[in-house]
C-alpha cells in the first residue's frame, strides 16, 4: 500500500495544493489541509483505489476537508479533540514523506553520507550495525550519520525559507529554488 500512496502522492499532490491554496488563499491553511487529505486517503485507501475515478473521489476529500477544517479551525480551542493516527497510520505517512521530499535530498549528498543516512535513518538501522556493514568503526560510523544530517538540514534550508512563530515551531515555508513545496 505504501507505495501506492506514494504514487497517489506524487501524482496529484501539486494539483491538490493548487487546487486548496485558490480556496483557502493562505499557504499554511493549505499545507494543514493538505496533510489531512492525505491522511484521510491514508485511512480510506480501499475505497480510494476502489473508486471508478480516483481524481473525482480525491477532488470530494478535498471539497470535504477544507469544509472541515474551516468549521474545526472556528470550533477547536483543545488538542485533545483533535483525532490521533494510529502507529501503523503514522509510520505510513512518515514514509510517504520521508519517499517525497527527503530523499531527493538525501541523495544529493556526497556519497558517503548519502549511504550512511540512507542506511541508519531510511533502513532504521542503529549506528553499530552501520558500521558494521561499511566496516568502519562505530565511531566514523555516528560521525558520518551526524555530518550526514547536518548537510541534508543545509540542503534543505538552501532551497526552502522557513517561517518560525516566537517557540520555533515552523508556520510557513517559501520554496526558493526548488519543487519542494
Amino acid at each position: 500500500m505504501t507505495t501506492e500512496v506514494t504514487h497517489i502522492w506524487i501524482e496529484f499532490q501539486a494539483e491538490l495544493k493548487r487546487f486548496i491554496f485558490n480556496k483557502t488563499r493562505s499557504k499554511a491553511d493549505t499545507d494543514d489541509i493538505l496533510q489531512e487529505v492525505f491522511i484521510k486517503i491514508i485511512k480510506n485507501f480501499d475505497k480510494v483505489n476502489e473508486s471508478k475515478n480516483q481524481r473525482k473521489y480525491l477532488y470530494g476529500i478535498v471539497r470535504n476537508s477544507i469544509n472541515d477544517y474551516f468549521k474545526n479551525k472556528q470550533n477547536i480551542t483543545d488538542d485533545s479533540l483533535i483525532p490521533e493516527l494510529t502507529e501503523d497510520e503514522s509510520k505510513l505517512l512518515n514514509e510517504t514523506i520521508a519517499d517525497c521530499c527527503i530523499l531527493p535530498f538525501i541523495n544529493l549528498l556526497p556519497e558517503k553520507y548519502k549511504e550512511a543516512l540512507s542506511i541508519a535513518e531510511l533502513q532504521n538501522v542503529s549506528q553499530i550495525e552501520l558500521a558494521q556493514k561499511l566496516n568502519i568503526s562505530y565511531s566514523n560510523a555516528k560521525s558520518r550519520v551526524q555530518r550526514g544530517r547536518e548537510k541534508l538540514k543545509e540542503l534543505i534550508l538552501e532551497c526552502c525559507a522557513f517561517k518560525s512563530d516566537s517557540y520555533g515551531n515552523l508556520i510557513d515555508t517559501e520554496s526558493k529554488n526548488c519543487n519542494c513545496s
